[in-house]
């Protein structure tokens, strides 16, 4: 944000959650449709912006079509401009799509190594083993599902999911 208002940005539009593609970027979309002719997007950093190599050429591509370019931050050197640095920017973006890629191997790697080792994924069950089974047999001799809650501290709803 301080590199952005220090270059002088009017408008800031803010994205508060990341994804893969442009689609789902509702804050992006925003900024390149409000451009007008002889305006200039600009970003602070480009693989905040897209993160595979078709999405930043979609963006390049429907910033030129409304007659705007693009000043990105902390690639100074590009001059979107012309051809000679919009190419250089679309290979940025197939090397950030790369990244992207390598990042989900190891994290689909690390998923697969910690449930080899037993690690349980998901929110700490609510009930212990213990606790569970004498919920069952309570259930089983006819108390309510809010009664045994309200004795195990916990919402009527999470004994009510033991025999589903």
């Amino acid at each position: 944000m301080g590199a952005l208002k220090g270059a002088g940005v009017e408008h800031v539009f803010r994205e508060k959650a990341t994804a893969k593609t442009v689609k789902g970027r509702p804050q992006l979309e925003k900024a390149i449709d409000a451009l007008g002719k002889g305006d200039v997007l600009v970003i602070a950093e480009w693989d905040r912006a897209t993160r595979s190599m078709m999405d930043g050429i979609t963006i390049i591509q429907r910033i030129a079509d409304r007659g705007a370019a693009v000043k990105v931050l902390d690639k100074p050197w590009l001059d979107l401009t012309t051809p000679m640095g919009k190419g250089i920017l679309a290979f940025l973006s197939a090397l950030a799509e790369d990244e992207r890629e390598r990042i989900t191997h190891r994290a689909n790697e690390g998923r697969a190594a910690a449930k080899a080792r037993g690690v349980k994924f998901g929110p700490k069950p609510k009930l212990t083993e213990h606790q569970r089974s004498v919920a069952l047999e309570r259930l089983a001799a006819g108390d309510s599902c809010r009664a045994i809650a309200k004795d195990m501290g916990v919402a009527h709803t999470t004994i009510g999911r033991l025999v589903r």
